[in-house]
């Protein structure tokens, strides 16, 4: 199992707004992430807006490619993006590159 682990940045003005939308996340989106792979999936938001996501997976790039198929997460990550800094044209999930892991203690 893969362990991954990304960083964002969530404008300060729409933290609240960001943080009502995973409060209600859709159940359609729910469902796609389980079907393409996305296990243990938290996501940790700082006062600042700084964004940690983790998550568990066989292959990341084939949950990515996975959930790219999808038309729910078209529709996620256009709501999302507006929320974000510095994507640079890019959406959330495009923008999510992995942390190198350095330490893990099982």
């Amino acid at each position: 199992m893969q362990r991954v682990c990304f960083l964002l940045k969530v404008r300060e003005d729409r933290i609240a707004e960001y943080r009502a939308h995973h409060a209600a996340v859709w159940p359609e989106m729910r469902e796609a992430l389980a079907a393409t792979g996305w296990h243990n999936y938290s996501l940790f938001l700082r006062e600042d807006g700084l964004l940690v996501g983790y998550l568990e997976t066989e292959d990341f790039e084939a949950a990515k490619a996975g959930m790219e198929a999808t038309d729910v997460n078209a529709r996620w990550q256009a709501e999302m993006a507006p929320l974000f800094e510095s994507l640079d044209g890019a959406r959330p999930d495009e923008a999510m590159k992995p942390l190198t892991e350095v330490f893990h203690l099982a």
